[in-house]
């Protein structure tokens, strides 16, 4: 009988494949681990002091309206008569600058803002006489063009979110107006006048807009306001605050 026995050729091999790659990575050292950069910061918009200059409409003018007055005498010889006085109401133009500053930088941004401008717009009433008949016996009109120029300090609420920036506050100052003469038009022709009175007084307003940054520096605005003069040195019985709505847009850069 032939003894057959098992050849160790096979688990030699495999000793010697493993030696080799242990001692392959013993001589290869330590590991190598690549440094990544760690990613850049978000640009914030928006920072720090800012110039802007801005212009737009004064659309619209609050003086009321219109006011009948009639005569209830007896003894008038122009008894029943009625005149009725319509204000006007049309668009002028306002512009000028600001300088501010913004807080923090965070989604809230608190803001102080110099905002001086320029604001003219026309003024003056539309009369029309009528009889106790409700004939109108005389017409006539009175045009002036009032120009006037507001120095306000705002505060502002800012809300970052990127580039689109809205925004809300409301600021306190002082105007002075004056009015650039008047024209009287009646039915026998027209009568025009020179420069009239001036007035000083105390102001304030609401504004609300939006701001898109093309960059971190420089901005496009909408804006709008809710200004209103105050007749603080008249007495009378009314209000004789005029509340005016402006809106205009601009340009923000930030130094």
């Amino acid at each position: 009988m032939f003894e057959i026995k098992p050849t160790m050729k096979p688990l030699t091999l495999i000793t010697v494949a493993i030696g080799i790659l242990l001692s392959g990575s013993l001589f290869a050292g330590p590991p190598e681990y690549k440094q990544v950069a760690p990613p850049p910061p978000p640009e914030l918009y928006g920072l720090g002091f800012y110039g802007a200059i801005d212009m737009g409409a004064n659309v619209y003018q609050n003086r009321g309206g219109d006011r009948t007055f009639s005569d209830d005498n007896p003894n008038s010889p122009f008894f029943g008569d009625t005149l009725t006085v319509s204000p006007k109401n049309d668009v002028g133009f306002f512009g000028g600058v600001k300088l501010g500053y913004v807080f923090l930088t965070g989604v809230v941004r608190p803001t102080i803002e110099g905002d001086f401008f320029y604001n003219g717009f026309r003024g003056g009433a539309d009369f029309s006489l009528r009889d106790s008949f409700g004939n109108q016996l005389r017409s006539s009109s009175v045009t002036t063009w009032i120009n006037s120029g507001a120095f306000m300090g705002n505060f502002i609420l800012r809300f970052a979110f990127g580039r689109f920036q809205p925004y809300a506050g409301a600021g306190v100052g002082i105007y002075y107006a004056e009015s650039a003469g008047a024209e009287f038009q009646g039915p026998n022709g027209s009568l025009s006048t020179g420069g009239g009175q001036s007035h000083a007084d105390l102001a304030w307003q609401v504004v609300a807009g939006s701001d898109y940054y093309w960059t971190p520096k420089f901005s496009t605005f909408i804006e709008y306001h809710y200004l209103d003069y105050t007749s603080t040195q008249i007495n009378t019985n009314e209000s004789r605050d005029l509340g005016q709505h402006l809106i205009g847009a601009g340009v923000r850069v930030h130094f």
